[in-house]
């Protein structure tokens, strides 16, 4: 009969013990190098959001006579705090890099897509890749709801816009006519000016010498006469010898 070895097992002293993923070791390993905050500013810190959404937007290309994907994200209408100007930005939700950017005017129309209800299109003068550009482009929004409430807004903001043009350009006219009126009136002041006589000073002269001629008296024929009387005995007194 064959006997059969018992088989060999494993003392639990022999055993190794692996270290458990989460334990602490204790180990502290200092930074190699040490980065501070920097401000990063993103150009809006001077204006205050109206509209806020997110949406897809794309732009029409003329050569491929197509829409182009130009990214998904958050549409923004802006107002600046000092100008009063709005501008719509638009940025990609994960690169954060700006899709659209262009302000508001008051030409500035916004009309329904024909094959989508919650789309619209609206030409602009894009100034997203640097330079000005007219572009067309479209937005498709997650619901029918977004879509009108984005149209509404636009609309408001070019209404607006257009008063305040409108209110500028009466105030301008109305201090440039102010300017003109204050214009006027210097000159006729100058024209009041130049209708006086100038007097030379040769002619002041002559009229000083005048006056003087003016001021000695007059003495009249019988008057000088008289004086001559008066003064012949005095002459024939002198002549006399003296006793």
């Amino acid at each position: 009969m064959s006997s059969s070895e018992p088989e060999q097992s494993h003392r639990p002293e022999e055993e190794e013990t692996a270290p458990a993923e989460d334990e602490d070791t204790g180990a502290q390993v200092a930074p190699i190098v040490r980065l501070e905050e920097v401000a990063v500013t993103t150009g809006e810190e001077e204006e205050e959001s109206i509209l806020d959404l997110k949406a897809k937007l794309y732009r029409f290309d003329k050569d491929g006579n197509q829409w182009k994907e130009r990214g998904a994200g958050t549409v923004k209408l802006l107002k600046h705090k000092e100008s009063g100007k709005v501008r719509l930005v638009m940025r990609q939700s994960k690169t954060l890099k700006i899709c659209a950017n262009h302000l508001v005017i008051p030409t500035m129309t916004v009309q329904e897509h024909a094959g989508n209800d919650k789309s619209c299109v609206w030409h602009a003068a894009d100034f997203a890749d640097g330079e000005l550009k007219n572009e067309l482009f479209c937005i498709r929004f997650a619901s029918l709801e977004n879509c009108r409430t984005f149209m509404a807004t636009v609309q408001e903001v070019a209404e607006t816009q257009g008063k305040k043009e409108d209110n500028e350009d009466a105030s301008d006219t109305a201090g440039l006519l102010e300017t003109l009126s204050v214009g006027d009136g210097k000159t006729e002041e100058g024209k009041e000016l130049e209708e006086k006589p100038v007097v030379a000073k040769e002619d002041k002269q002559a009229v000083g010498e005048g006056k003087e001629q003016e001021e000695k008296p007059v003495v009249a024929k019988e008057d000088k006469q008289a004086v001559g009387d008066h003064a012949k005995p005095e002459a024939e007194n002198k002549d006399e010898p003296a006793s």
